[in-house]
């Protein structure tokens, strides 16, 4: 890496001068930095760099050759170079910075997102916004005790869904009664990877964060360690997030009462952890009315449902189907933005629509007015469908219902559960009681 550009060091005090403010005009240019820029965090470059005055003004990344390389690749194109850092606790002493853009792993999500929000940042932070139940109010707290913006990373929020959403509430298809949530992605086995020297250039200190002390495996890195519970949520919590938010939100509903799921790691042998196939059942009350939302994950083969996957990437069916006493309604994964109603027994075409609509530009228009109100995606509501994520997982990892209890953040008689609403984090990276 060029030594110039390689800055290191502690968390900026909590007291730092805040730049972050109501801009003037359009035309203010918000100062961006993203973080975590191997995966996802390639399409948060993408997205910001095609926008008018926003300029990405630093890059943060533990691999210093994705580092560079994304560095290269934003001056091949005519941008300027933003500053670079492995460590997210030195770049957040820069006060010009208005927004920090976090792609990283899972496990990493809330306590940089609670750092973020110490040091005066506004954020847009990838899905899930938490690694385990306690996180999830956490990342809430944070966001309002610090006054701080934050927007939730499930772009379905931004896109034609908001007018899909619309049609329900009008009653289109009548009294909504279920959702389903699906997430059928074809994804051959991860295979074995044994135990390995880091790579140079990795900060895997920094990588691993709250996470407990292992040794590097390329299973454990990049990309694959979704399937590994240190780090990583399952396809639930990686894709079937968005098809989880969409499906509660159509319903209108917020937390369930009770919440039971099974499924395995079926047909490989691999180091996977997470299950591969899950199907999870959610209860909720809706005002003394019961509502179901069903969330199915398969990684292998599946078939098409409610016009989901036809004419895309075979064989993968990835959104949600709501359906009412007058109809159906299907909203396609984000990738596709579009979505189709079903009326009547005869099952006829009703009122349709596309439109992938943009996640992050409605973040940046947010950060200009100042309205929390203005967020599309804001983090109380992914807090909440994340939690039905977490749930799940727990009661697939126990091998029970779960009767959730929103009043007391709990499930009731469940002192296992309970206990592992938290996980034991490796210091210093720990996410405080107090944020």
């Amino acid at each position: 890496m060029d030594r110039r550009h390689f800055l290191m060091g502690s968390l900026a005090a909590a007291g730092a001068t805040v730049r972050s403010r109501a801009l003037a005009s359009p035309n203010d240019t918000v100062r961006v930095a993203c973080v975590g820029v191997h995966g996802q965090g390639r399409e948060h470059i993408r997205r910001y760099s095609a926008m008018e005055n926003v300029e990405i003004a630093a890059i943060c990344d533990v691999d210093e050759s994705v580092l560079n390389e994304r560095l290269g690749a934003l001056e091949k194109a005519g941008k300027k170079r933003p500053a670079a850092y492995t460590d997210l606790r030195k770049l957040l002493e820069d006060k010009t910075i208005d927004a920090v853009s976090i792609a990283t792993p899972n496990h990493n999500h809330t306590l940089q997102t609670v750092w973020a929000c110490q040091a005066g940042k506004d954020v847009y932070v990838e899905k899930p916004c938490s690694h385990d139940m306690f996180e999830a109010k956490q990342i809430v707290a944070a966001a309002r005790k610090y006054n701080r913006l934050v927007q939730h990373g499930t772009n379905s929020r931004s896109s034609i869904a908001r007018e899909a959403i619309g049609h329900i509430r009008e009653g289109l298809i009548g009294d909504v009664y279920m959702a389903r949530s699906l997430t059928f992605k074809w994804r051959d086995t991860i295979g074995r990877k044994p135990v390995e020297p880091v790579p140079a250039g990795v900060h895997y200190d920094l990588w691993l964060g709250p996470a407990p002390a292992h040794a590097f495996t390329q299973n454990r890195f990049h990309y694959n360690w979704h399937w590994f519970w240190d780090y990583g949520n399952g396809d639930l919590g990686n894709q079937g997030i968005h098809q989880v938010d969409v499906a509660r939100w159509a319903l209108g509903v917020k937390y369930p009462t009770k919440v039971s799921a099974i499924g395995g790691h079926f047909m490989f042998d691999d180091d996977q952890e997470t299950p591969n196939t899950l199907s999870a059942t959610f209860e909720f009350d809706d005002n003394g009315r019961k509502k179901m939302l069903v969330a199915e994950v398969r990684h292998w083969m599946s078939n098409h449902e409610a016009g989901l996957g036809e004419g895309g990437k075979a064989p993968n069916t990835v959104g949600a189907v709501i359906y009412g006493s007058k109809g159906y309604l299907a909203i396609w994964d984000e990738d596709h933005g579009r979505y189709q109603s079903y009326l009547g027994r005869e099952q006829q075409p009703g009122p349709s629509g596309q439109d992938l609509g943009n996640n992050w530009a409605n973040f940046i228009a947010a950060l200009r007015t100042r309205k929390p109100e203005d967020l599309n995606a804001p983090i109380e509501e992914g807090a909440i469908s994340t939690t039905l994520v977490h749930l799940a997982n727990l009661s697939y990892r126990l091998g029970r219902t779960l009767d959730f209890d929103a009043a007391t953040y709990s499930v009731r008689g469940d002192s296992e559960a309970n206990k592992m609403f938290r996980r034991e984090y490796r210091k210093p990276y720990v996410v405080p009681e107090k944020v």
